[in-house]
């Protein structure tokens, strides 16, 4: 597993890899695309809708957690909301229920609480864009978190935007001690 450091306002952040390698535009306006392990297994999972790599995801979830030395110390796991709220399937939270299991970490998926809708970020390139959309879109449940460790949890990284206003929201509001954030995979950086 090639673990990336996330930069941003939490403690420390990780992603446990890539999520492409590499993605070639074909003659036909297709692209051939070639994943990480942990990026097919997401892929699988995310957008093919193949629950049976769920587990997969979860076993090196945990063996990663279980080398952290943090992960005793922590209190939760709060999975970050969907951007898509009408899916039948949210990954984010089955991948983050099945974590909580086991390493022995409940899971609150309702801590965070959506103040407004807010549009997709893929197609958002602009830093400043991005961060205008997600200024007050979130707020916390309530202050049971205060002065706790937890552990920010999402499927994929792509700019950190989110992350980082989530992260603001769960410092300022929710009066967290430290925040730690984990993603199964990180985009690669556009050149």
């Amino acid at each position: 597993m090639n673990t990336i450091k996330l930069e941003g306002n939490w403690k420390i952040g990780w992603a446990l890899g890539l999520h492409t390698i590499s993605s070639v535009l074909l003659p036909d306006g297709s692209f051939h695309t070639e994943r990480s392990p942990i990026g097919e297994k997401l892929y699988q999972l995310k957008y093919c809708f193949d629950k049976n790599q769920t587990n997969a995801i979860v076993d090196d979830l945990k063996d990663f957690m279980d080398s952290r030395l943090v992960t005793p110390y922590l209190s939760t796991i709060i999975p970050v909301p969907p951007s898509d709220e009408t899916r039948e399937f949210q990954p984010v939270y089955e991948l983050a229920r099945e974590l909580g299991k086991r390493i022995d970490l409940p899971v609150i998926d309702s801590y965070i609480v959506k103040l407004k809708s807010t549009e997709q970020l893929k197609s958002v390139d602009d830093p400043e864009e991005r961060k205008n959309i997600l200024k007050g879109a979130f707020g916390v449940k309530d202050q049971s978190l205060q002065g706790k460790k937890v552990l920010l949890f999402d499927d994929l990284f792509r700019s950190g935007s989110t992350l980082r206003e989530l992260t603001n929201v769960l410092y300022k509001k929710g009066l967290v001690q430290n925040v730690y954030v984990l993603t199964v995979t990180k985009t690669r950086v556009k050149k």
